[in-house]
């Protein structure tokens, strides 16, 4: 298990003051956008979201980890970490409210989110595959949470990677639950970084609260991978809220489930208090980053909500380059049905 909270200060660390910062504004950023939308979403701003409160250090660690010409290829819990990479708070929101998912029309190498369990695996080696093909340097981080492993998707991906040499960095970020089950319910592997040895290649874990590990991890996992060797990442983390807005984990979960204290604990105070510690944090500085964070945030809804309205039917138009005959009559039910009723106000 790598970490650098509790075993190293911050001078035996490879980080420089302004990079421990850099790593904490994106986790105060994300953690308020993820307390807004929520918010945003309770008061029925938007039908629904899934909120990642508890596992900001991992995926903005993880994101700090990337080159510009890598590419990363998310799934729809990964917010903290498209964000990070530079996807503006607004695009989300806007996705969130029926639009197209860049409005922004940003020029990242971020996929859209994949919102069916695994199936952006496969996706990650083939694009992998594609660079390798192609000569180029980039690698692939690949994102999902523990309860994908269990998809054949997972399997057929890695087998891919392993086979082809593809540089991919699996990213699985453990946060305790597949929905309702907890993981020795889903798998019966001891680990999930130990499944990646039945592909032929290296599974690592990391301490999923501690930004600095992480970064680390996925840092000198992506150099392997460049090399030809892909790799698993297994990034332990919690998840301290439902898996949805539409789930109440009371029903499934007993806190704190019998984990460890520094898996449950909440990240963004544990790296505070490190950074405190080490010197190079003080109240002055915590609250500057939470207002520019919160002043971002005020940005992001303002653009959001003075957005036009999305027309629902555009929702066809990209799904084939002929739409077939069931699209068609798709189609026709919606638009006989749009002028009785406000779909956007039935959605939100």
């Amino acid at each position: 298990m790598h970490r650098v909270i509790g075993e190293r200060g911050l001078d035996g660390s490879r980080f420089s003051v302004e990079e421990a910062l850099a790593l904490y504004r994106d986790v105060v950023r994300t953690r308020r956008f993820d307390e807004r939308a929520l918010a945003l979403q309770r008061r029925g701003w938007m039908s629904g979201y899934p909120p990642f409160r508890g596992q900001e250090a991992s995926q903005v660690g993880a994101a700090h980890a990337l080159a510009e010409e890598d590419w990363f290829v998310p799934t729809y819990r990964s917010n903290a970490m498209q964000i990070a990479l530079g996807v503006p708070m607004s695009d989300i929101l806007l996705f969130r409210r029926g639009h197209p998912e860049f409005a922004s029309d940003h020029d990242l190498n971020v996929l859209p989110q994949a919102v069916p369990i695994a199936t952006q695996i496969p996706h990650a080696a083939g694009l992998g595959m594609a660079a390798d093909y192609a000569g180029d340097d980039a690698a692939i981080c690949c994102y999902f949470g523990d309860g994908a492993t269990s998809e054949g998707d997972f399997h057929e991906g890695l087998n891919f990677a392993g086979v082809f040499d593809a540089p991919v960095v699996f990213f699985c970020e453990n946060n305790g639950w597949a929905i309702s089950l907890p993981r020795e319910r889903q798998t019966a592997s001891e680990t999930i970084a130990g499944k990646a040895e039945a592909y032929g290649f290296e599974g690592v874990r990391v301490d999923g609260n501690d930004p600095l590990a992480v970064r680390e991890t996925v840092a000198d996992a992506l150099e392997r991978a460049r090399e030809g060797d892909p790799v698993l990442v297994e990034s332990l983390t919690y998840r301290q809220g439902a898996h949805t807005t539409s789930d109440d984990p009371s029903r499934y979960r007993d806190d704190p489930d019998d984990l460890p204290a520094w898996r449950t604990a909440d990240p963004l105070d544990r790296y505070e208090t490190f950074l405190r510690e080490e010197g190079v944090l003080d109240d002055q500085l915590a609250d500057a980053i939470r207002e520019d964070a919160d002043a971002e945030l005020e940005k992001a809804v303002d653009v959001a909500e003075e957005a036009p309205r999305p027309d629902p039917a555009e929702v066809f138009d990209p799904v084939y380059a002929e739409p077939s005959s069931r699209l068609r009559e798709q189609r026709a039910w919606l638009e006989s049905f749009a002028p009785e009723h406000d779909v956007y106000e039935l959605e939100h």
